[in-house]
């Protein structure tokens, strides 16, 4: 079984192509972190909708991305961290917040920064979170409300 060099440079460049197609679906995920960025620490209640690879937005902009996802056994919270691009300087009182893109849409991770004068650090946890608002337990708000309001005495 002879090979010629023309099939061997046909598959090498195969293969570079195949594996240069799966470095960049890994990092469009978020499975590579940009040189460029720092990480940030979050504990939220919960992350409903959010996974690897999520958005992290600041004013509608993507800024980011999440980077991974865990379980605290102690605090059961989700212990998030997200990749930040360096150009993007947040103070510490900044917040971050798990919200939807409409009614039926997405989730992603909203920055939302504070007023001080000092900044986050690389590996600084964001203290102030919000978790996923559950669209279930809200419409059972809105059905249930009238029934467990109390009802106003009649006008004598």
């Amino acid at each position: 079984m002879s090979e010629s060099p023309t099939e061997v440079l046909a598959g090498a460049a195969v293969l570079a192509v195949a594996l240069g197609f799966l470095v960049w679906v890994g990092q469009g995920v978020g499975l590579g972190r940009e040189a460029d960025s720092y990480e940030l620490r979050a504990s939220f209640r919960s992350v409903e909708g959010v996974t690897i690879g999520t958005d992290v937005r600041l004013a509608g902009v993507k800024v980011g991305t999440v980077t991974s996802l865990s379980l605290n056994p102690q605090t059961f919270f989700a212990d998030a961290t997200v990749s930040i691009k360096k150009n993007v300087v947040l103070p510490q009182d900044s917040a971050i917040l798990v919200s939807s893109e409409g009614l039926l849409g997405g989730a992603f991770i909203e920055l939302q920064p504070g007023g001080s004068f000092e900044n986050l650090a690389a590996g600084d946890e964001i203290e102030d979170t919000q978790g996923a608002v559950s669209v279930i337990s809200l419409m059972m708000k809105f059905v249930d409300g009238p029934a467990a309001a109390p009802a106003a005495e009649a006008p004598k």
